[in-house]
């Protein structure tokens, strides 16, 4: 009767362990969100932060640009004129989980001691701008210093220890002066030194692997031995983006590091795009409607994922291209500070770059 009763009582508890072990699973699969760790894996959870639809939400905009003293003129959009504000009032909408709303307190107390650095072209800096914006809103009287230094710049968080940089090299791998002019080298990254040792990397690049003529940094491209003129420039970004991959491999310690890629940022020059041939980004006052674009990926978007998929040590991705493509309203176009013409490369801030940067902070706290 004993060992029947022992029996029992064993099989019962059991029982109550799996159904807890299924009560923490369907809440797990409520609550968090999937940002994809690529190497061939099937994302960490059951919601994709990164398919969903723009919503108005009056909350919006997370801060004010008047109040931020880290936005520069080119995405100070409200500043230089921008008649419009309806574009700072939408909100992403994941389609089967809520996206928590940013907390910048929250975010420091996290980070606390640390270093978080953001390394690329210009899409780094609008979203490194956006970040220090948003953790300034949340702590307005904390002190804060900025500092300006070449490719390096950096806005630390006094209070709490938290500093943030932005490192500029729009290729990740090196520009080198030799005799036979500049030369872009996709097997280099002598630059990387300057990465070590922080806490969290975000890393961009492909909107200068594009550019021709005048605009064209470099004046030879060389591959190992080899030296060219010029190549196809989804060869070379993919030649290069797999000397980063090396890089993140050999020289990461990610039981002290996160990596993240921001993801392909879209632009808007090419109205016929989403259905609209004769427009760019200029006077467009809302976004695409639906969770689709028209145009389809840019090709950068696979190479991205080809060469996330070799990389050894986890780097995450956030997947912002679709999000962004929507947001066809969301650009400078003639309304930024530096005189540039019509932007629709860059975001203005308050803007997108939040939402890319809530999405960050979504991941990190999984």
């Amino acid at each position: 009767m004993g060992l029947r009763c022992h029996f029992l009582v064993s099989f019962i508890f059991r029982v109550i362990l799996v159904i807890l072990f299924l009560l923490e699973e369907a809440k797990a699969q409520q609550h968090f969100y999937n940002v994809s760790r690529l190497r061939g894996r099937k994302q960490v959870s059951g919601c994709n932060l990164f398919q969903g639809r723009w919503v108005i939400d009056a909350s919006y905009p997370l801060y004010d640009s008047s109040g931020c003293p880290f936005i520069d003129a080119e995405f100070d959009c409200q500043k230089y004129g921008r008649p419009d504000t309806q574009y700072l009032k939408y909100s992403w909408q994941p389609e089967s989980c809520n996206l928590p709303r940013f907390n910048g307190v929250d975010f420091l107390r996290r980070w606390r001691g640390k270093k978080i650095m953001f390394v690329g072209d210009s899409l780094s800096l609008n979203m490194w701008e956006s970040l220090s914006c948003m953790i300034h809103a949340s702590v307005p009287n904390a002190k804060a210093t900025s500092v300006k230094q070449d490719s390096l710049h950096s806005v630390t968080f006094e209070d709490y220890g938290v500093t943030l940089f932005v490192y500029r090299t729009p290729y990740l791998v090196d520009i080198v002066r030799e005799s036979v002019g500049r030369v872009l080298k996709l097997n280099s990254i002598e630059a990387g030194k300057a990465w070590k040792g922080m806490d969290l990397l975000i890393f961009n690049s492909w909107h200068w692997w594009t550019h021709t003529g005048k605009s064209q940094p470099w004046d030879y491209v060389s591959d190992g031995s080899a030296m060219y003129k010029d190549m196809n420039r989804l060869d070379a970004f993919y030649r290069g983006m797999s000397t980063w991959a090396r890089w993140v491999d050999l020289n990461v310690d990610t039981s002290k590091t996160k990596v993240f890629f921001q993801g392909i940022s879209p632009t808007h020059y090419e109205g016929r795009e989403w259905k609209q041939p004769k427009n760019n980004c200029n006077g467009q006052a809302e976004p695409l409607s639906g969770s689709t674009y028209p145009g389809g990926a840019p090709p950068a978007v696979a190479v991205v994922k080809k060469v996330l998929s070799t990389i050894k040590n986890p780097v995450y991705l956030l997947d912002i291209t679709t999000l962004s493509q929507l947001r066809k309203d969301a650009h400078p176009s003639t309304y930024g500070g530096d005189g540039s013409g019509t932007d629709c490369s860059h975001w203005c801030l308050p803007g997108l770059p939040d939402t890319w940067n809530q999405l960050l902070y979504a991941a990190l706290i999984m």
